[in-house]
């Protein structure tokens, strides 16, 4: 059974920092996806501000795939009071059906696979180590919470979706361990020893010698926000030097604004962030992020006490 030193309500603001981490992430990485560092200093210098633009051609503060999915996610767990796959993949399936600004090939391939032929579980495939499934791992590691075998099964389920590969699997599962610790508030040595156990099982994901890639290979991504939360003091720091990266910066930028937000839940975030953050976007993320946290185990065993 999960330990916590927070009440209900404070499970719930902390959830609610992760998931406001994540969309944050992505709007401010949205601009320096697909440049490298270079490019970023030259147009930039630093960039620290969610301006939109990018390859996208964003308004300030609209989110991309990585939020959106999530979202979707979200919700089919809200409307089901508990986990439903189909309901997750119908509610890509609409997602995709709206044409989204924003879709990765692989997320794609296995919603058209889903809507086409009605497949769950898509087959093993080598091209499936992009980061299109930990991306995504928010809503999952806010509903397991409190169930670390509940965490696994359900990572899998919604990654096999759309990507199905050792890896992705392997980085699903760490990013949700690691969301859960920092909503339990813990240390930085609980939270680097869930990256320890990562790369004894899958050394490629060893990132104590960091070499600045930042692509959407689960690898990269992983190793990119690994890097940057364990080598800053704070949100806004963490996911300034992620996106400051480039590569697939909507993704790093999301995936580390999940961590951090979740374990930085005690220090305000930056204003002039919240401020430029979609306000739909934000309304549905908080509430969305406490009926998960009350749908999860250790949310209702604190309901129930």
């Amino acid at each position: 059974m999960t330990e916590t030193p927070f009440s209900l309500e404070e499970l719930i603001r902390r959830a609610q920092a992760a998931f406001l981490g994540l969309a944050i992430g992505d709007a401010l990485g949205a601009t320096t996806e697909f440049l490298t560092p270079s490019e970023i200093q030259f147009r930039h210098k630093v960039h620290r501000r969610i301006i939109g633009g990018g390859w996208l051609n964003l308004k300030p503060g609209k989110v991309t795939d990585d939020t959106e999915m999530s979202l979707c996610i979200a919700r089919a767990i809200d409307e089901s009071d508990g986990w439903n796959l189909r309901g997750i993949a119908e509610h890509f399936a609409g997602w995709l059906r709206s044409k989204p600004i924003d879709v990765g090939a692989t997320c794609r391939r296995g919603i058209s696979d889903f809507i086409i032929k009605g497949q769950l579980e898509k087959p093993f495939s080598d091209w499936d180590g992009g980061n299109g499934a930990a991306m995504r791992m928010l809503p999952v590691a806010l509903y397991t919470l409190g169930d670390e075998a509940l965490l696994e099964k359900c990572s899998l389920e919604q990654a096999h979706l759309t990507h199905n590969h050792h890896l992705s699997d392997a980085g699903c599962i760490a990013v949700g361990k690691l969301v859960q610790q920092a909503l339990l508030g813990a240390d930085r040595p609980r939270l680097h020893s869930i990256v320890r156990d990562l790369v004894s099982e899958h050394p490629k994901f060893r990132c104590s010698h960091y070499r600045g890639e930042a692509s959407a290979y689960v690898v990269d991504t992983l190793k990119t926000v690994f890097h940057y939360f364990f080598s800053t003091a704070s949100f806004e720091e963490c996911l300034i030097g992620v996106v400051n990266q480039g590569g697939d910066a909507d993704t790093t930028g999301a995936i580390a604004g999940m961590i951090a937000g979740a374990s930085y839940a005690d220090e305000p975030m930056p204003k002039q962030w919240l401020k430029k953050l979609d306000p739909t976007v934000k309304a549905e993320s908080m509430i969305l992020a406490e009926r998960l946290i009350r749908l999860s185990p250790l949310g209702k065993r604190l309901i129930q006490n």
